[in-house]
């Protein structure tokens, strides 16, 4: 059974918490604890108040209906709410949560100390909410990123390697040079005397008609 000491440090109403208490033990999920308990405070008699329970996983409204006989609950769980925030009135405060989607749900009448203290809960959790799906998608991010090891991948069995053929090797003729003639040897010997200018232009004439003439 919860302890109801701690959930009357703001001057709660000590029989509704009692009561809340007792029913929001059996509805707790595991891991779930209430961290703040606001009840209603109206101005006049107030015999039947509301009261809003803040927990790590969601916002419990508790309505008593049938005289007291019996208490209904409503919750919103944080990742439907979109923000939370109080007005201060003349009497007490207003609590209001904004859902993602919907109207916004509104109690009356809660006293100024506990409507901040509720919002302060509130706001805390939603907060660390925010920040636990920010981490899960900055881990998504790092997971799609992460690099392909394209070694593990097995090579394609149905693929043949394509081979480079080798270069057949250039084979060079070998250019046998014939020995010249006598003719021929004579003829580059009287041209290289006349390109010396051993001999004039007629005996060159002269000479090279002899020679051809004997061949």
């Amino acid at each position: 059974m919860i302890s109801i000491d701690r959930f009357l440090s703001d001057e709660q109403d000590p029989k509704a918490v009692e009561k809340v208490i007792g029913k929001l033990n059996d509805l707790l999920t595991s891991g779930e604890e209430i961290l703040y308990l606001g009840v209603q405070k109206k101005p006049a008699v107030n015999l039947l108040p509301d009261s809003i329970a803040i927990t790590n996983k969601r916002i419990f409204y508790c309505e008593p209906g049938n005289l007291g006989l019996t208490m209904n609950f409503k919750d919103i769980s944080w990742k439907s709410v979109k923000e939370v925030s109080f007005k201060e009135e003349f009497f007490g405060s207003k609590f209001i949560c904004v859902p993602q989607h919907g109207e916004n749900i509104v109690t009356e009448f809660i006293p100024k100390v506990q409507a901040r203290k509720l919002h302060q809960a509130a706001n805390q959790q939603l907060e660390a909410y925010k920040e636990l799906l920010h981490q899960q998608k900055l881990e998504e991010n790092r997971a799609m990123a992460s690099p392909i090891n394209l070694s593990a991948q097995q090579p394609f069995a149905d693929v043949a390697p394509i081979e480079t053929p080798t270069p057949e090797p250039i084979q060079i003729a070998e250019v046998v040079e014939e020995p010249e003639d006598e003719t021929t040897l004579k003829l580059r010997k009287l041209k290289t005397l006349y390109d010396k200018h051993l001999i004039t232009q007629e005996e060159y004439e002269a000479k090279k008609a002899a020679i051809l003439d004997s061949f």
